[in-house]
């Protein structure tokens, strides 16, 4: 069942530039695994995602490396430290479920009132995308995604581009910290033998792989760019309501 429910999630994820880290957290958390190994197993199928997402979105000319480079510059080390930093099950669950809470609200968020926040000119600054590329890159090194479900509301919230470079733009910001924040964890619980207790898990490798290229090619070619919009939101808020619902269990 765990991968029937991981290709449907690369899948969809996929559709909208993301590698569905955050729903691999909450469905590895509710299926009482291991919370130290959740983040390992969550940032591998994400590379495994968004490889085959980057490839798409840059062939269909949806990816501008040079723009999205300051968030990735300062993202990098910043995920490779929140990936070493051990938090608490409690912490990890309730962090998790609330950022997601509150990217999934801005995303349903109308349209029209967009227009108020691109009058706020600061976020334009330079040094303002070096904090903020940090900052989701040490969340997502933390909690054990690749971050770009936290970038995408913030780009849309900037007008940054249209849906599809946005979705290109976070299929590369999410593989580029993965990588950084797998190395993080695995240094962690260095000395450990993982591999027996992550042995059984294999089978959701293809599971994701074949729901990821599935979903690259239809954001790529057949999704309107409103629809992939909404698709986030509804999709992040679903996973924040799960993922709280087990932090209120665990208090």
């Amino acid at each position: 069942m765990l991968e029937i429910l991981f290709f449907i999630t690369a899948l969809i994820y996929a559709v909208i530039g993301f590698g569905g880290g955050s729903t691999y957290n909450a469905l590895l958390v509710l299926g009482n695994t291991d919370y130290q190994l959740i983040p390992i197993i969550s940032l591998i199928c994400n590379i495994l995602v968004v490889s085959g997402g980057v490839w798409h979105f840059y062939r269909g000319g949806h990816i501008q490396i040079m723009r999205i480079a300051p968030w990735i510059i300062f993202s990098i080390p910043a995920s490779f430290v929140g990936g070493i930093i051990s938090v608490p099950e409690i912490i990890f669950t309730g962090v998790l479920g609330c950022s997601l809470l509150l990217s999934g609200i801005r995303l349903l968020w109308p349209e029209k009132e967009d227009q108020f926040f691109t009058s706020i000119k600061v976020l334009q600054h330079r040094f303002m995308t070096a904090i903020l590329g940090a900052l989701l890159g040490l969340l997502a090194g933390i909690t054990g995604i690749g971050g770009g479900i936290f970038l995408a509301p913030i780009l849309h919230f900037m007008r940054w581009g249209n849906a599809k470079q946005i979705a290109g733009a976070c299929a590369l910001f999410i593989l580029v910290n993965s990588l950084a924040g797998l190395t993080g964890q695995s240094l962690k619980i260095e000395g450990a033998n993982l591999f027996p207790v992550l042995f059984p898990y294999w089978v959701l490798l293809p599971a994701v792989i074949i729901g990821g290229q599935i979903g690259s090619w239809l954001g790529t070619t057949q999704i309107k760019k409103w629809i992939i919009k909404k698709m986030t939101g509804v999709l992040v808020i679903y996973v924040s309501v799960r993922l709280i619902i087990k932090f209120i269990g665990l208090l």
